[in-house]
């Protein structure tokens, strides 16, 4: 487990003020992602190949100096530095006349403009998506619970997302992890996902918790799928995975509630574009089934 000290950022003497800045900036993003991602900085060395003393001082603004090159490099192009690194082909040039475009405008009037795009686009599958409906959050929110009582209310199909991975894999999921890495499983994941919603017209679907970290497959989760996020407490999360029996948690306990507090928090923003948000916490199996049917009713 990584250490819950503070992290402590040095300037580096051989660089100037804003490149400083921006490796400070370079390391923070790094470990939000992470944390979003949910892996430690242990699981990242091994799924990148790069050392995990090399993470520690990426994410402390300690980079090699080959990062600000390549830096100067986009910022000479007159490009962002993602153009630079992009593994994926070149988007349409109207997907980033768009970008650019919207790039313009605060964060309100973006969420705005998303709802207005998804009002004159989808309108034609509002009915669709209203039949299939997806349950968010942490493990331990009680997703799989609610999720097979909500599919035999509405008689639909109860699809656990995990299992529709191994099937498409042919591998448990630790064996997708250990033997192909996390890059891998989202492309199982994408896919597997594409196929239900292709193969189903209704059912209830429980997504692994990090679904939220992978934007373009949760964006096709938020606009196939009525959406509900589980939200519950980081004490209730874990007292309830222990509960299932898993006993993991226990080790490191404080670290592991540090984590998991680190991984919602890194979640929100994403978990809150759900249509429906419903708090678990503190609640029995009853109550919260009682609270999502009403959900669903007053939204339907």
């Amino acid at each position: 487990m990584p250490s819950n000290k503070p992290v402590e950022k040095l300037q580096r003497p051989d660089l100037t003020a804003g490149e400083n800045e921006y490796l400070l900036m370079l390391g923070e993003r790094i470990r939000e992602l992470r944390a979003r991602r949910g892996m430690t900085r242990k699981i990242l060395a091994q799924q990148s190949g790069v050392s995990e003393r090399y993470l520690a001082q990426l994410e402390t603004g300690h980079g090699n100096i080959s990062i600000i090159l390549l830096r100067q490099i986009a910022q000479g192009l007159g490009f962002p530095i993602v153009d630079l690194v992009r593994d994926e082909p070149e988007q349409p040039v109207e997907l980033t006349l768009l970008t650019q475009y919207l790039s313009r405008f605060p964060e309100k009037s973006l969420a705005r403009a998303r709802q207005i795009l998804e009002s004159e686009l989808e309108a034609s599958d509002r009915s669709a998506r209203r039949r299939r409906v997806a349950l968010i959050g942490l493990r331990g929110a009680g997703k799989t619970t609610l999720g097979t009582l909500l599919a035999k209310h509405l008689d639909a199909p109860f699809i656990e997302l995990a299992k529709t991975i191994e099937q498409e894999a042919g591998a448990e999921m630790s064996e997708i992890f250990s033997l192909y890495g996390q890059a891998a499983y989202r492309r199982y994941e994408r896919r597997s996902l594409e196929a239900v919603i292709e193969n189903h017209e209704r059912f209830v679907i429980v997504p692994g918790g990090s679904i939220v970290s992978e934007p373009a497959t949760f964006d096709l989760l938020l606009s196939s799928c009525y959406t509900v996020w589980l939200r519950a407490s980081p004490e209730e999360h874990m007292s309830r995975v222990i509960a299932q029996g898993d006993y993991r948690p226990m080790k490191g306990s404080q670290e592991a509630m540090d984590d998991l507090k680190r991984i919602l928090s890194g979640r929100v923003a994403m978990y809150s574009k759900a249509d429906v948000v419903l708090d678990t916490s503190g609640k029995s199996i009853e109550e919260s089934f009682d609270e999502l049917l009403r959900a669903l009713a007053l939204h339907a």
